[in-house]
């Protein structure tokens, strides 16, 4: 498996960036993204920048993977790490609200 993690760019040209991340510096291929400026957040999979992701998006994301190695090690208080999810209930994306309601007209 995989996991992307967010990074913030240093310094980027010729393709390459140096960023910073929760497991120190790494030296990113930026060939899907382009060179970024300084300050931006990307979130890369193997040593390779996939997507520019907002700072809000690097910080969840960021606290997701903190509440996986917290979890793995026994802990369970972890709704501080899903501020955005706590406390509400579980949504469907949009695009399959429309088809559940679609299925649900059609059976009615």
């Amino acid at each position: 498996m995989c996991v992307g993690v967010p990074l913030e760019v240093i310094e980027s040209h010729d393709g390459v960036a140096l960023c910073r991340g929760r497991a120190g510096l790494h030296r990113i291929d930026m060939t899907l993204t382009g060179d970024q400026p300084a300050g931006t957040w990307l979130i890369a999979f193997l040593d390779a920048a996939r997507e520019v992701i907002t700072p809000e998006a690097a910080r969840r994301i960021a606290d997701a993977l903190e509440a996986a190695e917290r979890a793995l090690a026994g802990e369970t208080d972890l709704d501080h790490l899903f501020a955005d999810l706590a406390g509400r209930e579980p949504q469907l994306p949009e695009h399959l609200r429309a088809a559940l309601s679609a299925q649900t007209t059609e059976h009615a």
